[in-house]
């Protein structure tokens, strides 16, 4: 790739341009065979959407990524990318399984196991400790191997949860992609930063049809969510690992804290919904409405208004996050926690009130 333009600091916007014509140009065909087979999404009583609808999207959004990172990653200067990639399309299959006929929930942890594991126990790619969150730094081999597949899977299943109205996984996973890939472009990590542009603009050519387009209408179904947890995992990771020993211009000092004002509205609703599923003496993985966006959904009565309210809020927390970055891991986790708790709460009480009111 190094010898293919004169120019390697627009490879990743290169790369972010090929991801979205690759994925624009699948989607429409991808619903025609859709349509011709009947692999739609059927509305019932769990689901947000009320007329039958395509689900294969996440293989466009899968196809312009890879074949994106494919042509564009000079794969010598991240080798480790290898073992993403065959952890992605260990993804890709149990994902396109679940959109085409139902996966038991253990087996898909499994395969989500799996795929953590080679990230890292293969790939490497951990978080080597706790970069000073309440003092503590190193966790040694085995705790770091438990906490980075753990952080893997809790990401990878926060996005398979959120993505319940249109729109919301998709623009979470491009607000969360391009903010690790600017730092990581900024920071001089091309690779990647590749990487990140490449999902983000897979990401926004889905987006077009999922939001704005009614022939062609999609969801990116299992396939697509869980791509984007997994990768969105692995800049995660490496945006804290990497923070840890830089010392140029760029440095955040509580990368873990700003890593999760990036990522607050998959991994503070997922906790809570799982949180209030727990107290009712129900199962933490029971399908239900009790998410934000599902408040928001009934609120406004509109996909795009929820889904941009949410977004707008989470680029606010991007925002305080850098902001605030001077201070204690602890300090700025503790803030963006009770900050997401007052956010969340109010949809909530504006439902209690406007039921009442009925």
């Amino acid at each position: 790739m190094r010898n293919l333009f004169y120019f390697p600091d627009l490879v990743p916007l290169i790369g972010f341009l090929f991801a979205f014509v690759i994925t624009y140009i699948a989607i429409p065909s991808l619903v025609d065979v859709a349509r011709a087979k009947h692999l739609f999404d059927e509305p019932n009583g769990r689901t947000s959407h009320s007329v039958k609808t395509p689900t294969l999207g996440g293989m466009a959004i899968f196809a312009g990524f890879i074949i994106s990172i494919m042509i564009f990653l000079y794969i010598p200067d991240i080798p480790y990318v290898q073992y993403v990639i065959a952890a992605i399309i260990v993804i890709f299959f149990i994902g396109l399984k679940d959109d085409i006929i139902a996966v038991a929930p253990l087996t898909k942890f499994v395969a989500q196991l799996f795929a953590a594991t080679i990230i890292v126990d293969l790939g490497n790619i951990r978080l080597h400790g706790l970069y000073g969150f309440m003092g503590v730094t190193d966790i040694g081999f085995y705790g770091s191997d438990l906490l980075s597949i753990f952080v893997i899977i809790a990401i990878v299943n926060a996005f398979n949860l959120i993505d319940g109205i249109d729109g919301l996984a998709g623009s979470i996973g491009v607000l969360a992609s391009l903010s690790f890939g600017l730092w990581f472009y900024l920071a001089g990590h091309t690779q990647l930063s590749i990487l990140s542009f490449a999902l983000t603009g897979s990401l926004l050519a889905f987006l077009r049809f999922n939001l704005f387009s009614v022939k062609h209408k999609i969801f990116m179904g299992d396939i697509g969510s869980l791509l984007i947890g997994l990768v969105i995992a692995v800049l995660a990771i490496k945006f804290n690992d990497l923070n840890g020993s830089y010392s140029g211009p760029y440095k955040i000092p509580a990368a873990p804290a700003v890593s999760i004002g990036v990522l607050i509205v998959p991994i503070f609703d997922t906790v809570r919904v799982s949180i209030i599923r727990i107290m009712k003496g129900q199962s933490p993985f029971l399908p239900d409405k009790r998410h934000v966006h599902h408040h928001l959904l009934e609120l406004t009565g509109s996909h795009r208004k929820s889904t941009s309210i949410i977004l707008l809020v989470n680029v606010g927390f991007v925002v305080i996050s850098l902001l605030l970055s001077w201070l204690r891991i602890f300090q700025l986790t503790l803030i963006l926690i009770a900050l997401a708790m007052l956010l969340s709460y109010i949809p909530y009480a504006l439902l209690k009130k406007k039921r009442k009111a009925i």
